[in-house]
């Protein structure tokens, strides 16, 4: 064991739920009738996801330029759906999840606007049993992975020190960004691989 561990800090999308960014761009193209190409160019290749991501629109401004870059005014309704739509469970690491609530403290750390959080018992409704109010928006903090201070800052709000935190992310770069903050990290490929890491660690048997 490495030290201490009081906290198991998990990432969302491609965690703890299996992510779509295709399908949720075809959603988006069913909604509006604008190619899911031309979706994928306006949001994601143009960096406001990004930006979103970091904090650096408010809410009614990133749903505003969402429409505004896609060509097409984006309800809140509408942009729900669309997330919804990309997502689905990953129940044996909700189940790990569970378990571990038992020993130990657990959160949700995730790259999104706030709007992924303040609706997130429509988009991902199996997380709010599991976490509680512990589900936290990049945006919140005005940083996103792998920024270490996006990790300080939600740590800082859950009264835990980085050296007490193990961060879990399918995404080599915010690994590496979780570490450079002080805290232990696993880079997630699988459910088992996850499991023999706890196990490492006194976190599972």
């Amino acid at each position: 064991m490495e030290g201490r561990i009081d906290l198991v800090l998990f990432d969302l999308d491609d965690v703890l739920y299996h992510y779509s960014r295709r399908r949720r761009a075809e959603r988006l193209s069913e909604i509006t009738g604008i190619a899911p190409e031309v979706v994928r160019a306006a949001v994601w290749d143009s960096g406001l996801e990004a930006a979103g991501d970091r904090g650096a629109l408010g809410r009614e401004a990133y749903l505003q330029a969402f429409g505004e870059r896609i060509g097409r005014p984006v309800s809140l309704a509408e942009w729900v759906d669309a997330r919804r739509a990309a997502v689905s469970p990953n129940g044996p690491m909700l189940a790990l999840a569970a378990r571990l609530r038992a020993a130990t403290g657990i959160a949700v750390l995730t790259n999104n606007p706030e709007l992924l959080t303040d609706h997130v018992d429509v988009i991902c409704p199996e997380l709010r049993p599991l976490f509680g109010e512990r589900i936290f928006a990049s945006a919140s903090f005005g940083a996103a992975k792998p920024d270490p201070e996006c990790f300080g800052r939600c740590l800082a709000g859950l009264a835990v020190a980085p050296s007490a935190a193990l961060f879990v992310d399918d995404l080599a770069e915010n690994v590496a960004g979780a570490r450079a903050a002080g805290l232990h990290a696993h880079h997630f490929t699988s459910v088992e691989a996850f499991r023999r890491d706890l196990v490492a660690r006194g976190l599972e048997t």
